[in-house]
């Protein structure tokens, strides 16, 4: 009986120690996502599941390029993915689907080759505050982004997508693009 017992709380030592890790991961770095939408086609397309990293934020603040998780706005409970063009006081101004980036006078366009073949066209211009960032999704003319609610405050910034776990023929790790 002893035997059996010294067996049952080692393994249920081992399941608390399983789920106390779980949950901290979960908490703290990382965390799952599903893609809903087409708003990131072609390179996030709807059903992918990605690994998001909670943990790098903490360290250091966003860059231009990189695909981030964040709470949508106005919408409790749901979760965005979307890329960063424009960073904290910085002027974005778009032009049929050119983005120039303005900062400290000078001007920077950016060769978005992750885009698909299709231009929007359309004009938008704003100046972003501290601690605000300016996303896009990939889709641009299917992308409910800052282009319609403004920019995005980092405090909804959930964390940066890092890893493509499904479909299993499009496993990858992500890199943020040169511009």
């Amino acid at each position: 009986m002893k035997k059996f017992l010294w067996s049952f709380f080692e393994i249920a030592e081992t399941i608390v120690i399983a789920i106390a890790a779980v949950v901290l991961i979960r908490t703290y770095i990382a965390q799952p996502f599903v893609v809903y939408g087409s708003s990131m086609s072609p390179n996030f397309e709807n059903s992918d599941y990605l690994l998001v990293n909670e943990l790098t934020y903490k360290f250091r603040s966003p860059e231009r390029g990189e695909v981030i998780v964040f709470k949508a706005p106005a919408r409790s409970g749901t979760y965005f993915i979307k890329r960063i063009v424009g960073l904290p006081g910085e002027r974005v101004f778009i032009d049929n689907g050119k983005v120039t980036i303005y900062k400290n006078g000078q001007a920077q366009i950016l060769h978005e080759s992750y885009l698909g073949a299709e231009v929007t066209s359309g004009h938008y211009e704003i100046v972003l505050g501290l601690n605000q960032y300016f996303v896009m999704g990939d889709n641009r003319g299917a992308s409910f982004d800052s282009r319609s609610w403004g920019p995005l405050n980092d405090s909804a910034i959930i964390g940066i997508a890092m890893l493509r776990l499904w479909p299993l023929n499009k496993v990858e790790a992500f890199s943020v693009p040169n511009y």
